[in-house]
């Protein structure tokens, strides 16, 4: 083959890539969107929709969009998508090399807790209701966090508990922020549910801890007893909660 021929078929390949139709690529986009399944592709891999996302339950979880910058012929991802559906919108850009080290922005995430496995849960409970998320920035190193800057609403917060049931606890807000790695958050609630409660959230890759004061708006004995098993209640009816998890559990109160 002359040089001229091998000039064709380079170019022949960079207008296929450069037109290539998003179904075309749906077995490499499969392997890069694990636990999802997308339907009604159309458009191009580099701007690009579905007519639906299908979780690996066979749940609907509506319709996505996405922009892909051809800079990922060089190994530069610039990314965007908009997924918009009956129980979860998310929306992001995100810029990296692969999703696990990556620099997402302007984020914004509603979602229903019940589309959680159900092997997924907290260390108190089983989480249930809806949560919004804004994020200016999170830093991703290895899939963690290294830096970012969130704000989060759990509203209609249920938590299903081995020993007492479904305990409602209200709206719970959480400003967080990361840095090296390290998660420090703000938690509180709105004011109107029957959950007062005001504490501090750490976590890392090794260890997690909440420190919180919380208290019965009300009489609420569910919710009293559930308090009474994460801590020691004052005269006043405060429930003094110290939770440790991981490395952090290992590591004697004076020395925290």
């Amino acid at each position: 083959m002359g040089l001229a021929g091998l000039l064709a078929l380079l170019a022949i390949g960079f207008l296929l890539l450069w037109f290539l139709p998003a179904r075309w690529a749906m077995p490499w986009l499969a392997s890069r969107l694990p636990g999802v399944r997308l339907q009604a592709v159309s458009g191009l891999l580099w701007d690009g929709r579905a007519g639906q996302v299908l979780s690996s339950r066979g749940e609907n979880l509506g319709q996505v969009s996405w922009q892909l910058s051809r800079r990922a012929l060089l190994g530069d991802t610039l990314f965007s998508v908009n997924l918009s559906g009956p129980r979860v919108d998310f929306s992001g850009q995100m810029a990296g090399r692969n999703g696990a080290d990556a620099l997402w922005t302007d984020v914004h995430l509603h979602a229903d807790l019940n589309l959680l496995p159900a092997n997924i849960t907290l260390p108190m409970g089983r989480p249930r209701g809806t949560v919004e998320l804004t994020a200016s920035r999170i830093q991703l190193h290895g899939g963690w966090p290294l830096e970012l800057e969130a704000q989060v609403q759990w509203q209609r917060a249920t938590l299903l508990t081995p020993r007492h049931g479904e305990v409602s606890l209200g709206t719970l807000q959480l400003a967080v922020q990361g840095s090296n790695g390290v998660i420090g958050g703000h938690l509180q609630d709105d004011g109107q549910g029957p959950l007062h409660i005001d504490g501090e959230l750490q976590l890392s890759p090794l260890a997690r801890r909440l420190t919180a004061q919380a208290s019965t708006r009300g009489a609420n004995a569910p919710l009293q007893r559930w308090l009474t098993s994460l801590g020691s209640t004052d005269a006043g009816g405060i429930t003094h909660i110290n939770y440790s998890g991981g490395l952090a559990a290992a590591i004697p109160e004076g020395r925290r």
